[in-house]
């Protein structure tokens, strides 16, 4: 995986919405997890097909405090 990173880069699709924001390493070395920014999941896809031969992907959507508090609160007043 590094050595791919290494000669190709990210390989976030040109043109692209997809955002890197960070990565974090489990200290063992053993998983390394990535935040990507993205208007949805098909946009996603081309990145994760690019790694899938080396690297098993588990997605999970997330949203900022704010967000979600925010739309709590939205749903709770309506």
């Amino acid at each position: 995986m590094g050595e791919r990173f290494r000669a190709q880069g990210r390989l976030i699709p040109d043109g692209s919405p997809l955002t890197y924001v960070d990565s974090w390493m489990a200290a063992d070395g053993t998983a390394c997890y990535q935040v990507m920014e993205s208007p949805d999941r098909a946009h996603l896809e081309p990145w994760l097909e690019a790694w899938r031969d080396l690297v098993n992907f588990e997605v999970v959507p997330v949203q900022t405090s704010a967000e979600f508090w925010g739309a709590r609160r939205a749903s709770e007043s309506a």
